[in-house]
Formats: C-alpha cells, sequence, structure tokens
C-alpha cells in the first residue's frame, strides 16, 4: 500500500500566505523603508546630489537645523495649519452628524463637501492664487456686496497671508475629515437611535452619548493626521506664494535646501527632523487620548 506524501502540500500551505502579501511588501519597502534608509544615510554627509562621492559630515546637519533660525523658525508656520486643522475637524464633524440624519438633498451635499479632495492640489493652488490676487474673484464679490474698503492683498500681505493658505487647506481637506465622520457614524446601529428616541433624547444628547463615544477612534485618527498635515504642508503655500511674504513652511524650506542650494545632505536632515517630530507628537496624542473598547449595544 503506498505511502501518503503530505510534505509538500503542507509546505505549500503553510507558505502561501506569504506568495499574498509578497507583492505589497515589495512595493512597501522599495518606495518606503529603502528611501527612508537613504534619507537617513544622506542626512550624514554633506553632498550637492550630483558628486560620484559624498563628504561624510556626522552630526553637523543636524547641528545646523537646530541652531541656525532659518530652518527652526520655520516651524511657527505650520502653527497657522495646525489651528486652521481644527476649524476643519470641528465643521466636517457637524455636516457629518447632520447629514448623518434623514435631510433634504443630503446627497447632494455630501457631494458637495467631498468634492475638494478629490481636486489635484496643483489645481486647488491655482483656484485659489486667482481668487486672492488683486482684483481677482474675492475682491471682485465684496464690491458687488459693498464692502469694497475691506479688499486686501489676501497672498502679499504678511499679516494675512498665512490665514488666506490656511483657509484654503480648510477647504480642500474637510472633505477627507467628513468621509471619516460619516461612514463611522452610519456604523452604529439604527436601533440605539430608536431606543435614545423613545427614552427622550434630543439630537445633542444622541451626540453626546452616542455618537461622541462611538466614532472616538476617528476623532483621535483625525488629530493625529492634523499634526501631521500640518507640520508637512507643501502644495498649497509652493503654488500659490512660493514661500514669500512669510508663508514658507518647513517643507518648502526642505525642498528648496535640497534643489536650489543643492544640499542634500541638510535637505534630509530636515526631512529626519521632521519625521521624528511627527512621530514624537503622535505618540504624545495616543498617550493622552489613548484607544478604548467602547461598546454602545
Amino acid at each position: 500500500m503506498a505511502g501518503r506524501v503530505s510534505g509538500p502540500p503542507r509546505r505549500r500551505l503553510r507558505h502561501s500566505p506569504w506568495l499574498y502579501v509578497a507583492p505589497a511588501l515589495i512595493l512597501l519597502i522599495t518606495f518606503t523603508y529603502v528611501p527612508v534608509g537613504n534619507m537617513l544615510f544622506y542626512s550624514f554627509h554633506k553632498w550637492d546630489g550630483l558628486d560620484v562621492t559624498m563628504d561624510p559630515a556626522g552630526l553637523d546637519n543636524y547641528v545646523r537645523v537646530f541652531t541656525d533660525e532659518r530652518y527652526w523658525r520655520v516651524f511657527l508656520i505650520s502653527l497657522y495649519y495646525f489651528i486652521a486643522s481644527f476649524a476643519q475637524i470641528a465643521i466636517a464633524l457637524y455636516f457629518a452628524v447632520i447629514l448623518s440624519f434623514n435631510t433634504r438633498f443630503r446627497n447632494l451635499f455630501k457631494g458637495i463637501l467631498f468634492f475638494p479632495y478629490l481636486l489635484n492640489g496643483v489645481a486647488v493652488g491655482f483656484v485659489f492664487l486667482y481668487l486672492f490676487q488683486p482684483d481677482g474673484t474675492l475682491d471682485t464679490v465684496l464690491r458687488l456686496i459693498g464692502l469694497g474698503e475691506h479688499t486686501r492683498l489676501w497672498l502679499g500681505d504678511p499679516d494675512i497671508a498665512n490665514l488666506s493658505l490656511a483657509g484654503t487647506s480648510v477647504w480642500r481637506f474637510t472633505g477627507l475629515n467628513f468621509v471619516l465622520f460619516l461612514g463611522a457614524i452610519q456604523s452604529i446601529p439604527g436601533e440605539i437611535y430608536e431606543a435614545a428616541e423613545i427614552d427622550g433624547a434630543n439630537r445633542w444628547h444622541q451626540f453626546r452619548h452616542i455618537i461622541a463615544p462611538g466614532i472616538r477612534r476617528i476623532i483621535s485618527l483625525s488629530f493625529i493626521l492634523a499634526i501631521s498635515g500640518s507640520l508637512a504642508v507643501f502644495e498649497i503655500p509652493f503654488i500659490m506664494t512660493g514661500g514669500a511674504n512669510g508663508t514658507r513652511t518647513f517643507v518648502v524650506q526642505a525642498y528648496e535646501t535640497a534643489f536650489q542650494f543643492r544640499q542634500i545632505g541638510l535637505a534630509s536632515a530636515m526631512a529626519v527632523v521632521l519625521l521624528l517630530i511627527v512621530l514624537v507628537m503622535t505618540w504624545v496624542q495616543r498617550r493622552l487620548l489613548p484607544d478604548e473598547e467602547v461598546n454602545l449595544s
């Protein structure tokens, strides 16, 4: 009687999960971890991106990032976008709560709110560039409604240029938070709302005791995205002002350092510092607002 041959099939079953995830792992390692490793290597060298050889620089690039005012002062510009991100989260949460209930034309409003996020960042920058330019769309509208005296150099005045850019960022990214909130709210079982209405709970009570606890993890995720996004702003200020008039962000500064001044090592050190800051702030946020299992049933 022939014996059973069980080795090869079991071996194939044992290794088959890795065959499914191998393409994703290859892409992740090739386009994420390898570039990060190269960036970390470059940050300890002095290199213009063209020479075949690199000169070791030790920690000089990092010392320069933290001691040269030109490189750390631009972090203050991120505060405009960080504050704007809270307004963005509040607006998205407000409309997500309203449109999660039966509201007339709610599908239309959902599309209107999410549409800006579908647009390319460069296209958004050019649209708002024409909106804010002198005698542009915004100035024309203000004159039509009798507020012509309030026209300003929206992108030329250093006092309000960052406010204009932060407002543009709110318009573009509110749709992302809106979709995240809406999906989380709609995942809450409808029976809970029905039981709350029977007990006499109004919309505010439902939001406070059902919706807010139920989407806590998504709110926490939104804060993480707000922190990382405000520190890594690039497209809008680069397209609309090129970093002029006090609108240069840390990423714009790193871009100019790398591709205009040909200091690849220093720019890599700036990128590593930014990555570490995002990781530390994310860790702090997770410690202050840890995930907790929420059971509303």
